[in-house]
């Protein structure tokens, strides 16, 4: 039996990962651990809150003698890492925040596996990055496992450096990690904060729709559902100290991918005028990354692993989720 505890389980990513998790592995005990930040839903996770192997703990990562008790009562044998403060722009203005959760937090975790594990081969600290990490590339180039890290944001400086105390703790105490960097997720269930909801929330409440700079910055976008399957084959079958990227190998320019949404949206509300006037360019986020692009060769060969979701049908089962949310 294994006793699973993945931290920000309560998130956008972790929410949608603790849910496939406890509905298809009904042999495994999931330890969800969130901290319910403002920027956790519970309540997504209503569904299977009754379900026998399903367990909800609300704690602190950075509050080493709950996470030790956790650790102890459950006899945690699997860490699946998510919690992190993840918003690039509050970390522009609360880096402090950031290292605390992000590096702290995750320093603590590597310690009780450490502390708690006799390194056996049913033991593993799978941590979930981003590849914000590897800094920005312009109009040419692809990130991959091999990308030298480069990060230009305290919030992509904080995920840098843990990813790094993850590695530091396989290479000196032989700590079974495993690391993976994804592209920008999107789906049901993500925080107002982020772009997708923000251009959605706009649309409905009809206000003013903020685009960074020109809008010419490009992102590698990824439906959540996809990641979530990556994450459990990686988990099942990835090797021990190997880092996995996993993208949804869909680059588009923000302004782009905006009208997509605008257009759909359209399509959906049956709206005669188009929505294409509440488009606002607003002033450049500080230190913005041009463009992010991943190279998934290596978890497509290797495990045999792609993107399922097409961008037009994941921004249509986005928009359709918030419309009825």
């Amino acid at each position: 039996m294994k006793n699973i505890l993945i931290t920000g389980g309560a998130g956008f990513i972790g929410s949608h990962l603790v849910k496939y998790f406890v509905k298809k592995y009904k042999n495994y005990n999931i330890i969800n651990l969130d901290k319910l930040t403002y920027a956790s839903n519970i309540s997504f996770l209503d569904e299977i809150k009754n379900f026998e192997n399903y367990f909800f703990v609300q704690a602190d990562i950075c509050d080493l003698e709950q996470i030790k008790e956790i650790f102890n009562k459950y006899k945690i044998s699997n860490v699946i890492h998510l919690a992190a403060e993840s918003h690039v722009d509050n970390s522009i203005e609360n880096a402090l925040e950031f290292a605390k959760t992000n590096i702290l937090g995750t320093i603590n975790l590597l310690e009780l596996c450490r502390k708690n594990w006799n390194k056996t081969k049913n033991n593993l600290f799978y941590h979930i990055s981003t590849d914000e990490v590897f800094g920005t590339l312009d109009e040419s180039g692809i990130f991959n496992e091999n990308s030298k890290y480069d990060p230009h944001s305290p919030y992509s400086a904080s995920k840098a450096s843990a990813d790094h105390f993850v590695r530091a703790f396989c290479d000196t105490h032989k700590l079974p990690v495993i690391v993976s960097n994804c592209s920008n997720n999107y789906g049901p269930n993500q925080h107002k904060e982020k772009l997708l909801p923000t251009v959605i929330h706009s649309l409905i409440n009809k206000s003013k729709i903020p685009i960074y700079g020109d809008g010419l910055n490009v992102r590698d976008w990824l439906y959540v559902e996809d990641h979530v399957e990556a994450i459990d084959l990686i988990f099942h079958k990835g090797i021990i100290g190997e880092t996995y990227c996993i993208g949804g190998e869909n680059e588009i320019k923000n302004i782009d991918l905006i009208k997509m949404i605008i257009k759909e949206y359209d399509l959906i509300k049956t709206n005669k005028n188009s929505s294409i006037d509440l488009i606002s360019f607003v002033e450049d986020r500080l230190g913005h990354d041009f463009r992010y692009a991943i190279d998934i060769s290596k978890i497509k060969n290797e495990l045999g692993w792609k993107p399922k979701t097409s961008i037009s049908l994941g921004l249509k089962k986005t928009i359709n989720w918030y419309l009825n949310d």
